[in-house]
């Protein structure tokens, strides 16, 4: 049984739904900020980065400019990744809400590794 536990993290972005949900469900899209290579077949993500081994996650549920949610093949059954695309009520803000799982004292380095690539993102999107 697995020690990780799931966190949510959360980034304004200053972007329209549609754009942002094909730089986080594409290949091209997630190759431009999350790695370095990225090949998609019959709904299994192949990542790579720096030349390395690729890690394969399977897309396990997605609704289109809403969510994606990803859990890689080497994790525990009940673990995954999401992208999640939320609007704020009274300003109409566009907000990203990443969920991920990691060891209790891994969270705050799993943490600022997201934020890392999400600033990449948000300059792709020019945000």
């Amino acid at each position: 049984m697995s020690k990780k536990q799931l966190f949510t993290l959360e980034f304004p972005v200053r972007c329209s739904p549609g754009i942002l949900y094909e730089f986080l469900s594409t290949p091209a899209g997630l190759q431009e900020w999350f790695a370095d290579k990225v090949d998609e077949w019959d709904g299994v993500y192949s990542f790579s980065w720096n030349g390395g081994t690729p890690d394969k996650a399977k897309v396990i549920d997605k609704e289109e400019e809403k969510f994606i949610r990803f859990h890689w093949l080497h994790s525990e059954k009940n673990e995954y990744f999401e992208f999640r695309i939320e609007k704020t009520e009274i300003s109409n803000q566009t907000i990203l809400v990443i969920k991920d799982f990691a060891e209790k004292n891994e969270i705050k380095d799993q943490s600022q590794l997201w934020e890392y690539q999400v600033k990449e993102l948000f300059h792709r999107l020019g945000s």
